[in-house]
């Protein structure tokens, strides 16, 4: 698993261009997020050697040597979306091996070359070479479906839309295979009345362009006193109008293109039916000036939105941000529950203690206080519409090992050396 990482590193400028070109994000941020899939192969790197696969216990009803043992669900097939294709494989094939299965990866058809570079790389370890091999499709999500459908499957980790979560998890469902669903998300920031509304500007619009908004966990709802909503609004927009768009292999671009021309026709069918349902487009919500080719949009802020709109309920998966004001905390609190993902949320305050108490009471796999936090180093995963399971750290591994108990009549043999 070392070597696997190290020599995937060694392809750092490779696959920083490809990832580039094949979906939009800037060269600088590909960078620092290819730090995430590095460090995953070192992380359950450590867990082989500190995980208790085995744990002694004292029956109760009978035996005299009880064990928990966790041992691999076997074959997984690994289905990974086009965003964010290098850190995604890293975190469903290094736990899978480390916990004892094979694994069948499908890459999106829109961003394949990540998986060739994890193929090259464990080329290059010293792996046994049994069981290696490799098919290309062409073909587009059907190929995963068939997967899911294959009793040869004996789990499904999947990331991607709820709406082909829904399909995938019915399809395993239907024969008791075993899902990790990580799925679509529509998070929620609360700010309180302790927090100054130019740091959450500031917090929101560092995090907002990253993959040009095309990011499950992004802060999409902003939930704020309706005293302070205007002036929230005016700072977001500030910040929004100063995001460098263009070409993201460009030093200083802040944000580059949407993935292809199907992902901008939909930010921008969001963008009129926001202003269609009334909401104020404080900045943006057009095409950049100078671009004639290229799937570029405007990073976008809507005010006064209802949270009960189309754009405050549906996933936009893209640079667009909606303020929703609020008439009081529990209010706030509602509205950022009153939806049908859960996979991410913030809470501005100053007071760790009334963040704590919201991040209790909200529905939502991460919860960060003062700015956009996910950290799959500890879980990553959400509620409701938003997935089945937990990826990173122990969690992600759990989900690769079934657990079986084994009572016996005495120590065997390797209990006793």
């Amino acid at each position: 698993m070392r070597a696997l990482g190290r020599a995937l590193r060694e392809h750092t400028d490779d696959i920083v261009r490809i990832w580039t070109s094949e979906m939009g994000i800037t060269r600088d941020s590909a960078h620092g997020a290819l730090q995430m899939a590095f460090r995953a192969y070192e992380e359950n790197a450590d867990l082989a050697r500190t995980f208790a696969f085995e744990e002694r216990h004292q029956p109760q009803w009978g035996g005299k040597v009880g064990l928990l043992v966790r041992e691999p669900v076997g074959v997984v097939g690994a289905i990974i979306p086009w965003n964010a294709a290098p850190v995604m494989i890293a975190y469903k094939i290094a736990p899978a091996l480390i916990a004892g299965c094979t694994v069948i990866l499908k890459a999106s058809p829109e961003a394949p070359a990540s998986a060739y570079f994890v193929r090259r790389a464990d080329r290059r370890t010293d792996w046994a070479a049994e069981g290696r091999s490799e098919r290309h499709h062409r073909r587009p999500f059907c190929v995963g479906i068939v997967g899911a459908r294959s009793r040869g499957r004996n789990k499904i980790s999947f990331t991607g839309s709820s709406a082909a979560g829904r399909t995938i998890g019915a399809i395993c469902g239907d024969r008791i295979a075993r899902c990790t669903l990580e799925l679509g998300g529509k998070s929620a920031a609360i700010v309180l009345d302790d927090y100054d509304v130019d740091a959450v500007a500031d917090a929101i619009a560092e995090a907002a362009p990253t993959l040009t908004g095309q990011v499950c966990c992004s802060i999409t709802r902003v939930i704020v006193g309706r005293e302070r909503h205007d002036a929230l609004v005016d700072a977001l927009a500030d910040r929004f109008k100063k995001i460098k768009v263009g070409d993201p292999f460009a030093a200083g671009t802040g944000m580059g293109p949407l993935a292809m021309r199907r992902q901008r026709d939909r930010v921008e069918h969001y963008i009129a039916v926001g202003k269609n349902e009334g909401a104020t487009v404080a900045t943006g919500g057009g095409r950049p000036h100078g671009f004639n080719r290229g799937f570029f949009i405007e990073p976008t802020i809507f005010g006064n939105v209802d949270n009960r709109s189309i754009i405050g309920r549906e996933e936009i998966f893209g640079p667009v941000v909606s303020v929703i004001p609020c008439a009081s905390e529990s209010d706030a609190v509602e509205m950022a529950n009153d939806t049908n993902f859960g996979l991410n949320a913030s809470v501005f305050t100053n007071d760790a203690d009334r963040a704590y108490k919201i991040a209790r009471e909200l529905r939502s796999g991460t919860v960060g206080q003062n700015g956009v936090r996910a950290d799959a180093t500890i879980a990553f995963g959400g509620f409701k519409q938003s997935g089945i399971g937990r990826e990173g750290g122990t969690e992600g591994l759990l989900s690769f090992l079934e657990t079986k108990t084994i009572i016996l009549e005495g120590e065997p043999r390797h209990l006793r050396q």
